[in-house]
């Protein structure tokens, strides 16, 4: 599935939609360059999961940050500063991954063999300066009747 957006509030909105369909234990890996939309997209994932927008910020610097919603924990990675494979297993991502909350991936290109089995991927793409081409992969049965979900919402 392919979506093109227009503007930030776009990506937003398109965020709330992937939000209202996801469950606990869902992994959302996005990839793409710098500036292509990932923490905003992240931005309306959470929001759309009750978290206030202005609290998520790209965590280049700590790596994770956990979110406690009413529904769900929320936890939102960024590799972008990793180099190597070893970094990441030195998180502990697993516990996050496999575990009862939300995860969304920023850079998950730096998860390499890493990448879990089942998923949604998103690849982002700069079109121009305010439009985004997101492109929707699923990996596993419980993706794909994700991403039809996702589908039909955003259709509507």
């Amino acid at each position: 599935m392919k979506i093109i957006s227009k503007s930030v509030n776009d990506t937003l909105n398109i965020g709330k939609v992937i939000a209202k369909n996801l469950r606990k234990a869902d992994i959302v890996c996005l990839f793409g360059e710098l500036g292509s939309g990932k923490t905003v997209l992240t931005q309306g994932i959470a929001s759309g999961l009750g978290i206030k927008r202005r609290k998520v910020i790209s965590p280049s610097f700590v790596l994770i940050r956990q979110y406690s919603t009413a529904k769900i924990p929320f936890y939102h990675f960024d590799l972008y500063r990793l180099k190597t494979i070893e970094e990441i297993l030195d998180l502990g991502y697993e516990e996050y991954f496999y575990n009862d909350g939300i995860t969304v991936v920023e850079w998950a290109d730096r998860l390499k063999y890493l990448l879990p089995k089942e998923y949604l991927k998103i690849k982002l793409s700069i079109k121009s300066n305010s439009q985004r081409l997101f492109k929707f992969t699923a990996f596993g049965k419980h993706y794909r009747e994700l991403l039809g979900k996702i589908y039909e919402d955003i259709r509507h």
